[in-house]
């Protein structure tokens, strides 16, 4: 990835980590495209890019009032308590940005999977 530019489109998202270990796809609620590994969902987006490309994600719990704050993302609906952001205007943010945000995501949904099923996906690739 690393190229620059602004947002993170289904494409993009797919491109992105559509190849990293575990990770699979579908629609929920009807309309929404949701990469989960191990069964628990990372990150969602309007499987038709609408929305200006809006998507949510789980981050950190000592970044979630940070990112929060930041204009161009705010708590996710439903999933704030477990600390999700929604990046509701993402071409704020330069892609590599927005990428790191989803491998972070992704890095800690695995994290709190058991140990045998982490065991048993391979390693993330480098950045």
């Amino acid at each position: 990835m690393g190229k620059t530019g602004k947002g993170l489109t289904v494409k993009q998202l797919e491109a992105l980590c559509g190849h990293w270990p575990g990770v699979t796809r579908d629609i929920k609620w009807g309309a929404d495209l949701v990469f989960s590994v191990g069964g628990k969902m990372f990150v969602v987006t309007p499987a038709d890019g609408s929305e200006g490309g809006r998507f949510s994600l789980k981050v950190a719990d000592e970044r979630f009032l940070e990112l929060t704050d930041q204009p161009g993302m705010a708590p996710s609906p439903y999933l704030a308590r477990a600390h999700w952001i929604a990046v509701i205007e993402p071409r704020r943010f330069d892609t590599p940005e927005l990428e790191a945000l989803v491998r972070a995501s992704y890095t800690l949904v695995r994290s709190k999977l058991t140990k045998k099923l982490q065991a048993e996906l391979a390693q993330l690739p480098p950045t």
